[in-house]
């Protein structure tokens, strides 16, 4: 809601730029635009009411028609407050304290959606219309690259349940294997075909996620990593700093050698082959919690944030990494991020040129 960008006609939001970037990538050939924002519930009137002034004005510029939605994060998800102690903390009347569990707690909000394809991006990772040419093409990439993996991952899976499932599962173990990495248990090659099918069905009949990553250049955040499970099994997954053991010398060195970042880039497909939405809460890794500190009016506490929606949320999806340029990645953390030449207008940058 706060002036981002500017322009020689006036200034835009944060909310405004991803209108202007959807038109390029998800009305391009329908015109629609389907957008959702999660928000804080006592901002909404605010953002109903500018919703309203900044659609009408684009969707006549660009022959587009908006459906914008809004969400707030569910109470039912919050969890309780412990002390330092580890004993649950009641503030000074004595009431048990519950917080918002972090963005892993959207996945409700996401699950209600019903939509074919997601993408899932930070509202502050957004550029002038000067650069936004480059973020939209691998936007599509991104897009085109799942449709890709989900046709073929869905075209298995109703093979190997028709008359010619012999063959698929053959195929379907090798494509999982080559494309997208999943690891099978040891001994699987000689296991009876029923019981192959059984165990490709199960790992190939799930939500997928494309997933862009950028190099690492030290930015703050989660990395793409493979993680090996109590069972010894192998997935790639995005992993956050605070899930990393630090006083581990190896888990540190593991952490310090990742060559690249997640810039929360996703592009989702939550239906299955039958063209049903998946109940994406039955594909979270509950172990992967985090436990953080706080404080409560100037108290310390522990706080308890479930797996986080990129992380512990979506562990059990197929996932897959595709290397984007840093270029689409331009996160506005704090002001002094918006002073960065990506976020400047195009005048001020050749006026310093000069």
């Amino acid at each position: 809601m706060l002036p981002f960008h500017s322009y020689p006609e006036g200034h835009r939001t944060a909310f405004e730029e991803q209108l202007a970037e959807s038109v390029t990538y998800l009305g391009a050939n329908s015109g629609k635009c389907s957008l959702h924002f999660t928000i804080s519930e006592e901002h909404q009137p605010g953002f109903q009411a500018h919703r309203e002034d900044v659609c009408s004005r684009y969707a006549d510029r660009n022959s587009a028609t908006f459906d914008v939605s809004f969400s707030f994060q569910k109470s039912s998800t919050n969890t309780i407050a412990a002390d330092t102690e580890g004993f649950p903390f009641r503030d000074r009347l004595g009431w048990l304290h519950f917080r918002p569990a972090g963005h892993g707690a959207l996945i409700e909000n996401l699950n209600e959606l019903k939509a074919d394809l997601v993408y899932i991006k930070n509202v502050d990772n957004v550029v002038p219309d000067r650069l936004k040419e480059t973020v939209c093409f691998w936007k599509k990439v991104l897009g085109g690259y799942l449709v890709s993996i989900q046709d073929s991952i869905h075209s298995l899976l109703r093979r190997m349940h028709g008359p010619e499932s012999s063959q698929a599962v053959r195929e379907a173990a090798g494509f999982a294997e080559r494309e997208l990495l999943l690891s099978f248990p040891a001994g699987f090659e000689i296991w009876p075909e029923d019981r192959k099918r059984s165990f490709l069905l199960n790992i190939l009949n799930r939500p997928i996620r494309v997933c862009g990553v950028v190099p690492n250049a030290g930015e703050p955040g989660g990395a793409p990593f493979w993680v090996e499970d109590e069972n010894g099994n192998l997935s790639v997954q995005i992993v956050e700093k605070a899930q990393v053991d630090l006083n581990s010398a190896q888990q540190s060195a593991v952490w310090n050698l990742s060559t690249h970042f997640n810039p929360v880039d996703i592009v989702c497909c939550v239906r299955d082959f039958e063209g049903n939405p998946y109940d994406l809460r039955k594909f979270v890794d509950p172990r992967t919690v985090i436990i953080t500190r706080k404080s409560i009016e100037g108290t310390d506490i522990h706080a308890l944030e479930l797996p986080g929606l990129w992380n512990g949320t979506m562990a059990h999806w197929i996932t897959v990494f595709i290397e984007v340029p840093e270029a689409t990645f331009n996160p506005v953390k704090s002001l002094f991020d918006l002073l960065r030449p990506e976020h400047q207008p195009e005048d001020r940058l050749l006026a310093q040129s000069r």
